[in-house]
């Protein structure tokens, strides 16, 4: 076991004496693109950039992968209010 587990394992063990509650840990990855697990489901969708910097345009002839946003989804539309 690591240092920085063993860490985070006596921070719970204390938060739990003090508080009474079990410590709401943060989830393990925190990868900004998906590695083909369930745990990117509330990742916030980060549009990709190039090499300059500046941001990609979604080639249209792939009709299954957005190469403008990181992931290759684009988010959802969000309705405007009137």
């Amino acid at each position: 076991m690591s240092d920085l587990k063993r860490f985070k394992k006596l921070v719970d063990d204390i938060w739990e004496m003090v508080f009474g509650t079990k410590r709401i840990s943060e989830p393990e990855c925190k990868a900004t693109t998906c590695c083909g697990g369930d745990c990117h489901t509330d990742i916030k969708p980060i549009r990709a950039r190039g090499k300059k910097g500046k941001y990609k345009a979604d080639d249209k002839s792939t009709k299954d992968f957005n190469e403008a946003w990181v992931g290759g989804k684009a988010p959802k539309k969000k309705r405007k209010k009137k």
